[in-house]
């Protein structure tokens, strides 16, 4: 990954969580960080008048506080600003196309409808053609760096695979890439029906499993050296499986399918539980 990470803006304590957590990511890979507004797309919490004029000073505000402190966290980091006029979801879904990864904020746990950009946030999830990163509001991994030092323990980059190869390669890129650069391990995520326990009584299905994870894992662990990799394959609903696995995770990488139409995208019933429920940053892979 060479593109910049880039985060979209509102100026709500969520989007600068995020904005904390991207300007990080930057630093751990050593990308440019791009921070991004959309004048014409702001919260409906802030009270500042409709004229096009005042929401284009607020726009610069909210650019030039975020990239301050970042500055005084990131002293050495490659940042730039763009106040734009195009729709918010537009302006992240064009950037999106030479970007590593773009970042988004949550308030919270609860609905993907309460995502920091509101009702543009589905839609980047499911149609960015590069990784799309939720990040939560009061997310501890993220706030314990504000104002204080990096946590010690870079922890784990957790990362769910319906297939391991090729359909993973993507996943496994972002989620290997990820841990070396943040010196953490990679914890791979393989679940299994427990109907094919019954199905096959005569095969050892888990075995067959961790065979396919392995096989899948063999070109990234020879990529990848140094990256500790734990293969966790386990029965049950996949979703079910990976969000226990990511309890240890301070990053958590899913998939979704690449559509060729904008009209055409969903995520899937694992991307959103994760985007409901896992603590940590969750990452969303495009994939073939």
């Amino acid at each position: 990954m060479t593109g910049p990470v880039v985060v979209g803006l509102d100026g709500s304590p969520a989007s600068m969580t995020a904005a904390c957590w991207a300007a990080r990511e930057a630093a751990y890979q050593h990308l440019p960080l791009v921070l991004l507004h959309s004048w014409t797309t702001q919260p409906l919490d802030v009270p500042i008048p409709q004229e096009a004029h005042a929401k284009q000073h607020y726009g610069r505000d909210v650019l030039r506080r975020t990239e301050a402190e970042l500055l005084h966290r990131h002293g050495d980091l490659a940042l730039t600003t763009e106040l734009v006029a195009a729709p918010a979801t537009q302006a992240l879904l064009e950037r999106g196309a030479n970007a590593s990864m773009l970042v988004l904020g949550s308030r919270g746990h609860g609905s993907v409808a309460s995502f920091l950009l509101g009702s543009i946030s589905l839609p980047v999830l499911g149609l960015a053609p590069c990784p799309a990163v939720a990040v939560r509001s009061g997310d501890p991994t993220v706030e314990a760096g504000i104002g204080h030092p990096a946590t010690a323990d870079p922890g784990e980059v957790v990362v769910g695979l319906q297939e391991p190869a090729p359909t993973g390669d993507p996943l496994l890129e972002f989620a290997f890439t990820a841990a070396a650069a943040r010196g953490g391990r990679v914890r791979a995520v393989r679940a299994f029906a427990l109907s094919s326990l019954v199905a096959q009584p005569g095969e050892d299905v888990e075995a067959e499993e961790r065979a396919r994870l392995a096989g899948g894992l063999a070109p990234w662990r020879e990529k990848f050296p140094d990256v500790p990799v734990v293969e966790h394959v386990a029965a049950g609903p996949a979703a079910q499986v990976l969000l226990t696995a990511a309890v240890r995770g301070c990053l958590t990488v899913v998939g979704r399918r690449r559509y060729p139409s904008r009209l055409t995208w969903k995520l899937g019933p694992v991307a959103h539980a994760a985007l409901h429920h896992v603590p940590c940053p969750v990452a969303v892979v495009p994939h073939d």
